[in-house]
């Protein structure tokens, strides 16, 4: 990943590779002294940046001047060598885009022809985690970073409360309440009961760190099957259908990708124990939606707390209202509005500072993985 670079000394060859990039002028991140020396010697205010807003942004995600402004304060010097424009009206964009170096963007809108409509683009910063409506529209040669990380501190809190919810039948309660039923259901500690989650990252980890400190025994599933400090055990993707089975509960907290849509199938649902509970924090295409809902209406599984769905808003007559035992919450679990612009603004503000001397950036977004 950008940012992680390893020195090539003691190993065979690494001066004949030293030499070889000292020939040709490049360094080791792909970028040549004279390009370095230009992005270092930028002169004030050179550099356009414009913020690009989705018009449906709730208030509390807009980034204003007055906000760019308190976060530039905490990059002393970075703020007098970029000219900020900002726009709120897609019938505007082309042309405030068109001479723009950087691209913040504030949720989703039409990026199509981004090469013909931003030529001298370099750089889209996203103030998103997930960025799978982007990355199709990304041309060669323009980076893409996201707001990864952001969301890890109220995500990992909403994943656990999920959980706890689900142990307790919290759902449950909800639906007989609707119908005016009293039914005493006694439940067990959630201590020592399997979580397994669907995604390690900063969402997916601090879930894991929470569930441990509630005593649980929590696997989990990436890409990688990497060993992470909050997980007893992680597994790569081909592990998942010989995991589930041992789940009392599965938080899914992964991106929707080529690789992750449908993963959590109906077969894979199917290996579920009887009882289980379901928590979607991630996306919605990780899921099949309409096999958890027959799972669901049949009993067998005994809950379920989804946050994002296919459509959103969900509207009025969608079916997803009225399935017993789910609780609906509308893709606002993972947001802190108090400090949400703000960690997005110092992301771009240190993606900024490595920008302009040639760094590697932050949360550079693979966009073939999509993420």
């Amino acid at each position: 990943m950008a940012g992680i670079r390893k020195s090539g000394s003691g190993k065979p060859g690494a001066k004949k590779t030293k030499a070889k990039r000292a020939k040709s002028g490049r360094s080791k991140a792909g970028t040549s002294k004279a390009e370095r020396s230009q992005s270092r010697a930028r002169p004030v205010g050179s550099l356009r940046v414009h913020v690009e807003h989705d018009p449906t942004t709730d208030e509390s995600q807009l980034v204003t001047e007055a906000r760019l402004r308190e976060a530039a304060k905490r990059f002393p010097g970075l703020l007098s060598r970029i000219r900020v424009s900002y726009g709120f009206d897609p019938a505007k964009f082309e042309a405030t885009v068109a001479d723009a170096d950087v691209l913040v963007a504030v949720g989703y809108f039409d990026l199509t022809n981004l090469r013909v409509r931003a030529p001298k683009l370099q750089w889209v910063q996203s103030t998103s985690a997930g960025v799978e409506k982007l990355t199709p529209s990304i041309p060669p040669g323009v980076t893409l970073t996201n707001a990864s990380g952001v969301h890890a501190p109220r995500g990992g809190e909403y994943g656990m409360t999920a959980v706890l919810m689900l142990n307790s039948r919290v759902p449950a309660f909800v639906t007989n309440q609707k119908t005016g039923r009293w039914t005493q259901i006694y439940t067990t500690p959630v201590a020592g009961k399997t979580v397994v989650i669907l995604g390690t990252g900063s969402i997916g980890g601090e879930t894991a760190r929470l569930a441990k400190r509630f005593g649980m025994r929590v696997l989990g599933i990436s890409r990688s099957g990497r060993p992470h400090r909050h997980f007893d055990r992680t597994f790569g993707p081909g592990q998942l259908r010989r995991v589930l089975p041992e789940a009392d509960f599965v938080v899914v907290a992964l991106p929707h990708t080529p690789e992750t849509r449908g993963m959590l199938g109906r077969a894979e649902l199917d290996l579920l124990p009887q009882g289980a509970g379901i928590v979607n924090v991630g996306r919605a295409r990780v899921v099949d939606y309409e096999a958890l809902v027959e799972k669901l209406r049949k009993g067998e599984l005994s809950g379920a707390v989804l946050d994002v769905f296919y459509e959103e808003p969900l509207p009025p007559n969608s079916p997803m209202w009225s399935v017993p035992n789910l609780i609906v919450t509308p893709h606002c679990a993972v947001d802190d509005e108090s400090v949400y612009v703000a960690r997005c603004l110092d992301i771009f503000f240190d993606n900024l500072k490595r920008f302009l001397a040639g760094r590697p950036l932050r949360n550079v977004v693979d966009t073939k993985l999509g993420y």
